[in-house]
């Protein structure tokens, strides 16, 4: 016999429309927390996912807390301690995470405008420069993004390997600028003569997105344009970033997690705007597979650099 206690908590969940097992994961997460890596500066990253958070709040049902790391392995660490449910990484992070052992299932890709989820890393120097292809660079300083950045330091160690240059021994200098923002910033202060980042597309890239903000100034004080920059390399396809949760989450929860990020474009089109400038398309399904080639990617560099 079921016991009437369990009968009256049933009644009072069906009156309320909420079932069980709902009530069950939010009596263990009363709240939620969304740790995003730092692709651009603080206040940036705020603005851009605050609205994210606030959609999720709605859509599950409690308080969705942002936390914007101040580097990569923050976020690795917050996730591998359970103090962050919800994290946005780069292909390349989320790689390093499930390679040192943290148990986490990747939910979705945002889908660029171009139809893929995948972008690219690039290697810019500035138009003015004498510096027409990578060649040019023997010597030069390069400023990387942060050493868990896909685009900003892994692709580029391997893509550039691939074609003869080891970047630890080719470029006179390379130095961790913190942020995408950051290493365009070094080129154009005159602290690098390059700088890697990532590419999703001509129209849709850090380093557009901060000349429409108006970021990027030359020495007279007028606005950059796109033309005052020049991609000397450009790696392979790369998998797309990732929004993954941490494995032990209750299914229901990590369902509702997914459910509400596929339905973000049409449910709140204006936070899934705000995420990229309106440049993405949506968020597309993301598997454990996806990230298989970036792992092997990961294990070439460190087997390199301890090489060297």
């Amino acid at each position: 016999m079921i016991p009437r206690r369990t009968l009256l908590a049933a009644a009072a969940l069906a009156l309320l429309g909420l079932p069980a097992a709902a009530q069950d994961w939010k009596a263990k997460y009363p709240e939620l927390s969304l740790g995003v890596i730092p692709m651009e500066n603080a206040s940036g990253t705020t603005d851009r996912y605050a609205p994210l958070t606030s959609y999720l709040a709605k859509a599950l049902g409690v308080p969705v807390k942002l936390r914007v790391a101040s580097d990569y392995a923050a976020v690795i660490e917050g996730q591998r301690a359970g103090n962050i449910q919800l994290a946005y990484y780069g292909a390349a992070s989320y790689a390093r995470a499930v390679m040192t052992g943290v148990k986490i299932e990747p939910l979705v890709s945002p889908k660029h405008e171009t139809g893929t989820a995948g972008y690219y890393s690039v290697v810019y120097v500035l138009a003015s420069s004498p510096y027409k292809g990578v060649e040019d660079l023997k010597g030069k300083s390069l400023a990387l993004v942060d050493p868990n950045s896909t685009s900003g330091n892994q692709a580029p160690r391997f893509f550039l390997n691939k074609v003869g240059y080891d970047v630890d021994t080719f470029f006179g200098k390379t130095f961790y600028a913190g942020s995408h923002e950051n290493a365009v910033l070094s080129l154009i202060q005159g602290t690098a003569d390059a700088a890697a980042n990532a590419w999703n597309s001509e129209t849709d890239s850090h380093l557009t997105r901060m000349l429409t903000k108006g970021m990027l100034k030359k020495v007279d004080g007028t606005p950059m344009q796109k033309a005052d920059f020049r991609v000397v390399f450009k790696s392979d396809a790369l998998p797309g970033d990732a929004y993954a949760v941490l494995s032990t989450l209750p299914a229901d929860l990590k369902a509702s997690i997914r459910e509400a990020l596929i339905a973000l474009p049409t449910a709140d089109k204006a936070a899934f705007d705000r995420l990229s400038d309106g440049k993405d398309l949506d968020l597309t399904p993301a598997t454990a597979a996806d990230y298989e080639p970036v792992i092997g990617m990961l294990k070439f560099n460190d087997a390199q650099r301890k090489r060297s």
